[in-house]
């Protein structure tokens, strides 16, 4: 039954498996009530810098809070593409779910780098080292990935001719 699992479906499978709840509920939280759910421990560095550096009013800052929960929410919906995709073995088995994952771990890397960099420029610690850990999450996964090559797919064996050494040699078939 394991045969055959790798280990970017596996590494692929336990990330998903952390940013779907963390990410989902970040950004229901965010959708619900937009400055409520951007203050939030996860957000709050995107929050500070988005009032402090850019000064945005009441309103733009409503509308990057849903624009980052959209972008969350995009990166759960391609790590559950992923899962999905993992059930089926064929397509685990050929790297067919690497697609999805990728895009997950690219949109996901940007939007943790972002708030890390938004977090270390206002100062907000512990939420630059959710970001951190995040972003290295992401990036562990993607050098796996990327690294990690799907199987081959075996060759089929085709019925030959006999060989041309297995044959009698005569001396008029020189």
């Amino acid at each position: 039954m394991f045969r055959n699992w790798r280990i970017g479906s596996v590494n692929g499978a336990l990330v998903a498996a952390y940013f779907i709840p963390a990410w989902t509920l970040v950004a229901f939280n965010i959708m619900v009530a937009p400055v409520h759910g951007l203050y939030e421990r996860p957000s709050v560095a995107v929050a500070l810098f988005l009032s402090d550096h850019l000064q945005m009013a009441g309103m733009d800052t409503v509308r990057a809070a849903w624009l980052l929960a959209l972008g969350r929410l995009t990166v759960v919906a391609f790590f559950a593409i992923h899962l999905a995709l993992l059930c089926i073995p064929r397509t685990r088995s050929n790297g067919g779910s690497d697609e999805a994952l990728g895009i997950a771990l690219a949109i996901g890397s940007i939007i943790s780098f972002a708030s890390m960099v938004m977090a270390s420029k206002v100062g907000e610690m512990a939420a630059l080292r959710l970001h951190a850990t995040e972003l290295l999450l992401l990036l562990g996964a993607a050098i796996v990935v990327v690294i990690e090559k799907p199987a081959a797919a075996p060759k089929l064996v085709e019925a030959t001719p006999p060989l041309a050494l297995e044959q009698t040699e005569l001396l008029h078939n020189r």
